[in-house]
C-alpha cells in the first residue's frame, strides 16, 4: 500500500493519552482505545488526585517511527466520512507552530468502537511529523495523508 511506505518515513511519534476517573474502569478504557485506534504497546500511568482527593489516573501511550506511523495509519483509515471532513474543515485551528496535529477524541465514542471529535472527556492524539521530510507545509501535509487513507 502507497501510504504505508510513506507514512513510515513521515510520522516521528504519535502520542494518546486520556484520564481515568475513580468510577471507570481503566482496563475497559485502555482496551477500547487500544482496539479502536489501533495502537499497541504499554503505557504509561501516574496517578494524581483530583479536586475532592478522588483518584484520577493519566494514562499516555507514546509510540515512534513505524509504530507511530501505522498507528496513524490505522486512525486515519478508521476515521467516518463526516469526521475525516470536519479535520480536513479545521485542520490550521488543530496544528501548532512545531507543525503537529492535535486531535481531541470522544472517549465515550471510543468505548463504543467510534471515533467522534470533541468530547467533553477528550482522549487527545498528538501525532509529530517528520519536519525535514515534509513538504507544502503542515496543513497540505496531514491533508494528503488523511486523504490519502480515505
Amino acid at each position: 500500500m502507497r501510504i504505508a511506505l510513506c507514512l513510515a518515513s513521515l510520522i516521528q511519534s504519535l502520542e494518546v493519552s486520556y484520564l481515568v476517573h475513580l468510577t471507570e474502569d481503566e482496563g475497559r478504557i485502555g482496551s477500547a482505545v487500544k482496539e479502536t485506534l489501533g495502537i499497541d504497546g504499554t503505557s504509561t500511568r501516574e496517578e494524581l488526585a483530583g479536586h475532592f482527593g478522588n483518584r484520577i489516573v493519566h494514562v499516555v501511550h507514546r509510540l515512534t517511527g513505524v509504530s507511530a506511523s501505522a498507528a496513524f495509519e490505522a486512525l486515519a483509515r478508521r476515521l467516518p466520512p463526516n469526521v475525516r471532513k470536519d479535520i480536513l474543515g479545521r485542520i490550521e485551528e488543530m496544528l501548532d507552530d512545531h507543525s503537529t496535529l492535535y486531535l481531541r477524541l470522544d472517549k465515550q465514542s471510543l468505548m463504543q468502537g467510534e471515533i467522534a471529535l470533541e468530547g467533553s472527556e477528550p482522549v487527545r492524539v498528538r501525532v509529530k511529523p517528520r519536519l525535514f521530510l515534509m513538504k507544502g507545509g503542515a496543513s497540505g501535509f496531514f491533508r494528503s495523508l488523511l486523504e490519502g487513507a480515505a
